[in-house]
C-alpha cells in the first residue's frame, strides 16, 4: 500500500544521498587538478572511492527501501508527474553509470578498492583497452549530467513549492 507522506529513513536516505552526491562531485572536480607532490594526491581518491563505494551501497539500500515502502507523491498535471518519474530513473541510471565506471578506473590492474580499510571491493580485472581512461571520461561527463539533474530537481521542487504551493518539498522535509 502506498503512503502519502515519506518516512523517517527515506527522508534521511533522500538528503544524505543529496549531500554525498554534491560533496563527491566537489571532490572529484578539486581531486583532479592536485599534482604529484600535494599531500592529497593519494589520499583524496582513496576517500572519494571509498565515499562512492558506500554511496553505491547506500544507493542500492535506498531503491529497495523504495520498492518496500512506495509513496504517492502525484502533484502536478500528468505531464509533470511523467517527467519527475523520468528525471527520478535517470538519477538512478546516472548513479549506477557512476558507480560502475568510477569501480572500473581504478580496478583495471588488477587491484580491489579498499574501502577505509574496513573492507576490500575486488577487482574483475581489465575488461577492454584503455579502461582506465575511457571510464575516467565517462566517469566525469556522467557526473556533470548528474549535478545538471540535481539542479533540475532541485528548481522543481521549489517551483512546487514557491509557485503551485503544494506540499511536494514539505513532504521531504518533515515526516
Amino acid at each position: 500500500m502506498k503512503q502519502h507522506r515519506y518516512s523517517l529513513t527515506a527522508i534521511l536516505l533522500h538528503w544524505s544521498s543529496a549531500v554525498v552526491v554534491i560533496g563527491m562531485f566537489a571532490v572529484g572536480v578539486w581531486m583532479v587538478d592536485l599534482d604529484y607532490y600535494s599531500s592529497w594526491y593519494q589520499r583524496a581518491p582513496h576517500w572519494h572511492m571509498s565515499v562512492g563505494i558506500l554511496l553505491a551501497m547506500l544507493t542500492i539500500y535506498r531503491l529497495v527501501w523504495r520498492l518496500i515502502k512506495p509513496v504517492h507523491s502525484a502533484s502536478g498535471s500528468k505531464l509533470e508527474q511523467s517527467a519527475a518519474k523520468l528525471v527520478h530513473s535517470l538519477l538512478y541510471l546516472l548513479l549506477f553509470t557512476l558507480f560502475f565506471s568510477g569501480y572500473l578506473i581504478p580496478t583495471g590492474d588488477g587491484r580491489g578498492i579498499e574501502v577505509f580499510d574496513w573492507f576490500t571491493v575486488p577487482s574483475l580485472g581489465e575488461w577492454f583497452a584503455d579502461q582506465k581512461d575511457i571510464a575516467g571520461e565517462i566517469h566525469e561527463y556522467v557526473a556533470y549530467g548528474l549535478i545538471g539533474l540535481v539542479i533540475l530537481h532541485a528548481l522543481a521542487a521549489i517551483k512546487h513549492h514557491v509557485i503551485d504551493k503544494d506540499d511536494t518539498l514539505k513532504k521531504m522535509l518533515k515526516p
